[in-house]
């Protein structure tokens, strides 16, 4: 570039700038004021303890105080423990199952069904599959017997 055109070119930008910064001072009176101030007050009115029951209760909330929920867990936790105590009465049969190279869990299945830990082969690989365990067979003698959960006997043979 030219030394002429670059001076003309600093010249204008100079110009420019001097026409702004007089119209912004001189101008600055007729601005409008928007600095006005809009008050809202909130109030949060508390709802009494009857119409917190009744509007959760409509929603489908079961609402209980304190004692009554202790409670509630309590008799859940007792029944859990009667329930899990093992019937004596009951014979337990223990089932080795050796699992081999090539097996599914539909064979897996009958044998299970065979020794009556479980009632129906073909559900319980569909479930195996519906979780996503048929990956997770893995070769080996594995020992179940008749007093475990459905969900022990699972995660014993799938690991």
């Amino acid at each position: 570039m030219r030394i002429n055109l670059l001076s003309s070119f600093a010249a204008g930008i100079l110009i420019t700038t001097t026409i702004c910064s007089a119209v912004y001072i001189f101008d600055k009176g007729n601005t409008a004021k928007t600095s006005e101030k809009i008050i809202v007050k909130q109030t949060n009115a508390q709802p009494s303890e009857t119409d917190m029951k009744n509007k959760l209760s409509s929603v489908g909330y079961v609402v209980q105080t304190k004692d009554e929920y202790d409670k509630t867990i309590n008799d859940a936790k007792a029944a859990a423990q009667k329930g899990a105590a093992p019937d004596p009465n009951k014979p337990v049969s223990k089932v080795v199952l050796n699992v081999s190279n090539g097996m599914t869990s539909i064979d897996i299945g009958r044998a299970l069904q065979k020794a009556n830990i479980v009632p129906d082969a073909y559900a319980f690989s569909k479930d195996i599959e519906g979780k996503g365990l048929q990956k997770k067979l893995r070769p080996g003698i594995y020992e179940v017997d008749s007093s475990m959960t459905y969900d022990q006997v699972v995660s014993t043979i799938f690991k």
